[in-house]
């Protein structure tokens, strides 16, 4: 079951913030954060590759693609295996379920009460305008 995220709405600024506190939830929004982690899954969504064929495609170390697959492998969101010394990727679309479940939650539920407030609001700005008038 998933837990209910902390939302601070500001309508002033039209700002929305989200820190949620399931913590498989969280890992998967940090590590598809960096854009170079959003790469990396790209790669592997439909074919495994070693890591050396990843590293290929990026401008830093290897070692720092290394750190990046750690860290989606840390987060479920890919799976590794090894063939003799080397280390091969696959996406695992199932460490997305979680994070997907609560998007879909935030933006059913929590989009119509943000579009409720927001009505709400610019009745009342009517309001204002009409009796100032």
């Amino acid at each position: 079951m998933l837990k209910e995220p902390i939302v601070s709405i500001d309508l002033r600024k039209c700002q929305v913030a989200i820190v949620y506190t399931d913590i498989d939830v969280q890992a998967a929004i940090d590590a598809i954060a960096e854009p170079r982690r959003r790469e990396i899954l790209h790669l592997v969504r439909d074919h495994e590759l070693a890591s050396g064929r990843i590293a290929a495609h990026f401008d830093v170390t290897r070692q720092a693609v290394s750190q990046h697959l750690r860290i989606l492998h840390d987060a479920g969101l890919v799976s590794e295996r090894r063939d003799g010394t080397r280390r091969i990727y696959r996406a695992r679309p199932e460490g997305l379920a979680e994070l997907r479940a609560f998007l879909d939650e935030f933006w059913s539920e929590r989009l119509e009460a943000l579009r409720r407030e927001v009505e709400t609001e610019h009745r009342r700005r009517i309001d204002d305008g009409d009796r100032k008038q």
